[in-house]
């Protein structure tokens, strides 16, 4: 069977899997890795987003073949790590802000979030709601007034 090492919320691990087997199942199964929901495995819901080299993406539909060891891969578990912190400052708004009813798109909405306030500051301004507007994370108990209300203020920590 191959084997596949990349960087997992800053350490270095190496699995056994077939090529073709997706990245969340990777993550999930075989690592225990279990914050990346699994919501469609379609890249639709994005229940799943974590990032990769700091931007977002969905490893449902990513095989784990197309990981490459350089890569870093982030997950919700790894993300206080990245401020050095016990929350990250978009985790905290999320607590502060009561966003979550069911919690669980929860992940992945926190990690879009993260990614996407720091796309827009690499563009040069703030989020927005034109950002926001971007934002394609479903959330099934609709929560989605608290949850751009907790991104707009994440952001102002991070």
């Amino acid at each position: 069977m191959p084997s596949h090492t990349f960087m997992l919320n800053g350490k270095q691990v190496t699995v056994e899997a077939e090529d073709d087997v997706r990245l969340l199942w990777v993550l999930r199964d075989l690592l225990g890795v279990t914050g990346p929901k699994y919501g469609c495995g379609l890249n639709v819901c994005k229940s799943c987003t974590s990032h990769i080299n700091g931007k977002a993406f969905n490893p449902c539909s990513v095989p784990v073949s197309k990981i490459k060891p350089t890569d870093e891969i982030t997950t919700i578990e790894g993300l206080p790590a990245t401020v050095g912190k016990d929350l990250h400052p978009m985790q905290e708004a999320w607590l502060a802000l009561d966003v979550a009813q069911c919690g669980y798109c929860q992940p992945g909405q926190i990690m879009t979030a993260v990614a996407k306030v720091r796309q827009a500051r690499a563009a040069g301004h703030e989020i927005g709601d034109a950002d926001l507007d971007e934002i394609r994370n479903i959330c099934r108990c609709g929560t989605y007034s608290r949850i751009r209300a907790a991104i707009k203020a994440g952001a102002e920590h991070m």
